[in-house]
């Protein structure tokens, strides 16, 4: 068994997390604001709150497995944490498209 620094797993643990968070704000916008049949009458408070929760979440665990991979030179981890952050500006920046 290949035993990895305590490092090393966190970074593969936040990464991991980081991508689960982003799916699942992935599927809850989709679900409630794009494939909703009908017309929204009002903002759905409940999904609304647990998006702003969510990218809470999605933003600190991006961000400390940047600054954790920044700080002890992993290069290939510094990549996967710079796209993951350029991923969910770009969809910030989407949604504030669509939706206005």
């Amino acid at each position: 068994m290949v035993r990895r620094s305590g490092k090393m797993q966190f970074l593969f643990w936040a990464f991991f997390f980081s991508v689960l968070l982003y799916l699942w704000i992935l599927w809850i916008g989709v679900r409630t604001f794009l494939l909703h049949r009908g017309e929204i009458m009002q903002l759905p408070q409940q999904e609304t709150a647990l998006l702003f929760i969510l990218y809470g979440l999605l933003i600190l665990s991006t961000l400390s497995g940047t600054i954790v991979s920044i700080m002890i030179g992993n290069q290939s981890y510094i990549r996967r944490f710079g796209a993951m952050v350029i991923l969910v500006f770009a969809t910030i920046v989407a949604s504030k498209g669509i939706f206005g």
